[in-house]
């Protein structure tokens, strides 16, 4: 354990630690350019550049998690500190998250690690000579550990991160449907299906019958309360798995995690709503390379400290000071 992270008082409790970030902090203001990423399947993938534009400079990809995107504010405090060590950063969107519909039926899911190494591979080609890593939060840091597992030293990354990670998507997908964590669960499901019914409508306008015929096939979408309603009806069917237990199993990061070759830290704490205690993996699970930093307190990619007054945030002090110490 990390014992340099001291949750603030003034946020008691998992709720107001993950709260935090979407409801009260102000936004940081940054400079980026966006780039337009073509796909082999016809899609795309919109990357936020951030940062010197030095050849040689110090490259992070940066995902974000479920509904969010490369505004969240998790990710812009991220690219904003490493900017002021003299690092450079490119925040992806996930398929249809920056704020233009993706073109394909399909979409993004927790275990899209063919998306991430598409990045990737055009990260090195286009930055050779910069040294490249990638931090993941939440389902980002789901998809980025399943990618580590599954490419062991052809991962293309230097070093990696990964912040409250889903490990076990079937456990957690009960876990989100517990308590004041159902409010987060109807959240998540009202995105969800909003944008699933968003892009019927515009294959509908655009005349695009065979994509909209796909989007049809999955039946009507109302009456899904629940991630096992979505992941069975949408998830499953759109990305090629045979239902929600099949997609979990193949999805879940936890089974990846002991051939990771790559130095990896994982930050997660015991109170994460999101996860139950027992989905975190034990130390035999992990490669010897990776060391997963476990905190008593720190909610979902949550962990504020300081004062009211001057809130701080633990992810962004510690991340880039340990990317550093792997360069």
């Amino acid at each position: 354990m990390n014992t340099t992270f001291k949750p603030a008082w003034w946020l008691p409790g998992a709720h107001l630690q993950t709260l935090w970030n979407a409801l009260c902090r102000r936004p940081p203001v940054l400079e980026r350019q966006r780039e337009r990423l073509w796909l082999a399947d016809g899609d795309f993938l919109d990357l936020d550049w951030h940062g010197p534009h030095d050849a040689k400079a110090p490259l992070v990809l940066v995902l974000h998690g479920l509904t969010g995107s490369s505004s969240s504010l998790y990710v812009l405090g991220l690219q904003q500190k490493l900017a002021a060590q003299g690092w450079a950063s490119v925040a992806l969107n996930w398929r249809g998250c920056s704020g233009e519909p993706n073109l394909l039926p399909r979409g993004y899911h927790s275990g899209v690690s063919e998306d991430l190494a598409a990045v990737i591979e055009h990260l090195r080609s286009a930055r050779p000579m910069a040294p490249l890593y990638a931090v993941g939060y939440s389902l980002g840091g789901n998809v980025l550990l399943k990618h580590l597992g599954e490419t062991g030293a052809a991962c293309g990354l230097q070093a990696a991160v990964a912040v409250s990670v889903p490990f076990r998507l079937d456990q957690c997908a009960d876990r989100i449907g517990i308590g004041f964590s159902k409010v987060y669960q109807t959240h998540f499901m009202r995105e969800m299906l909003a944008y699933v019914r968003d892009k019927q409508k515009r294959f509908k306008h655009e005349g695009q019958a065979e994509r909209l015929a796909t989007l049809e096939q999955l039946g009507p979408l109302d009456g899904m309360r629940t991630f096992w309603d979505f992941d069975g009806r949408v998830t499953a069917p759109l990305h090629g798995f045979a239902d929600a237990n099949d997609y979990y199993r193949r999805a879940s990061s936890r089974y990846y995690l002991g051939t990771i070759q790559t130095p990896t830290l994982i930050i997660q704490s015991t109170d994460d709503p999101f996860v139950f205690r027992h989905s975190l993996p034990e130390t035999a699970e992990l490669a010897a390379c990776t060391t997963l930093e476990l905190h008593p307190r720190g909610g979902h990619v949550g962990f504020i400290e300081g004062s009211l007054v001057r809130p701080g945030y633990y992810l962004e002090r510690r991340i880039p000071r340990w990317l550093a110490e792997q360069a």
